[in-house]
């Protein structure tokens, strides 16, 4: 059940709704980091507007220049970090089309339903990504005191956050929340190795920036094969 789920949507990942929503989140996700930046240069020329006196130097005149050069350095290397968790969290605001587009193609009998509301997306959204940024922080205690289960630890707590996520987005679109939530309990064990297959990726560059759209379409194929139950 769970693997029909997954190379269903592994297959529909050439579909251009999909593929919009990717390049949507990704270009939002550059052009937040860029105007970032664009604000952190403005605060260093702003700090170093006047010449800065040292005792025994005089006048020194080269610190924006370094202070800029060393800005452009710490953006590209929190970049590399940024990237992924950043661009996740804008892709997330989009994933009701890709439950859209999955059951047109594959539930096309289906009645339509409202798309989720923007702010309620927004809100959704910022709510997992602090639950998910929270308890990986959490969780590099334990990584700690069991380094030689990190691995088990990290695939079983994301996949308990990314099941839970991705279902109740894609259920509660036919459900409400509180129903996709009681269908969820139902169903955890199945739900949460679903996550697990969604976490292993995160640890691979690039591909994990599919995370989100991937998810999204798993869950809703698997949605419709368990609420058929």
């Amino acid at each position: 059940m769970i693997f029909t789920a997954f190379f269903k949507a592994v297959a529909q990942l050439p579909d251009g709704r999909f593929q919009s929503v990717l390049w949507r989140g990704i270009g939002l996700t550059i052009a937040l980091l860029v105007a970032c930046y664009a604000g952190l240069l403005q605060l260093i020329a702003w700090l170093t507007a006047e010449p800065i006196t040292l005792p025994g130097v005089g006048e020194v005149t080269w610190v924006g220049d370094l202070l800029g050069w060393g800005s452009l350095g710490l953006m590209l290397l929190l970049s590399i970090f940024l990237m992924v968790p950043v661009a996740s969290a804008i892709t997330s605001l989009f994933l009701d089309e890709v439950a859209q587009a999955v059951e047109e193609k594959h539930f096309p009998r289906l009645k339509p339903v409202a798309p989720i509301g923007f702010g309620e997306a927004l809100k959704d959204t910022v709510n997992f990504l602090g639950v998910l940024v929270g308890a990986n922080c959490l969780a590099f205690i334990l990584y700690l005191i069991f380094p030689f289960a990190a691995f088990l630890i990290f695939y079983a707590l994301n996949g308990f956050l990314l099941g839970r996520e991705y279902f109740q987005l894609a259920a509660m679109r036919r459900l409400g929340r509180d129903g996709a939530k009681q269908l969820r309990k139902k169903h955890r064990g199945t739900i949460w190795l679903a996550g697990c297959l969604m976490a292993v990726p995160l640890t691979f560059p690039l591909i994990n920036l599919i995370i989100p759209i991937l998810g999204a379409a798993t869950f809703t194929h698997l949605y419709h094969q368990l609420s058929s139950r």
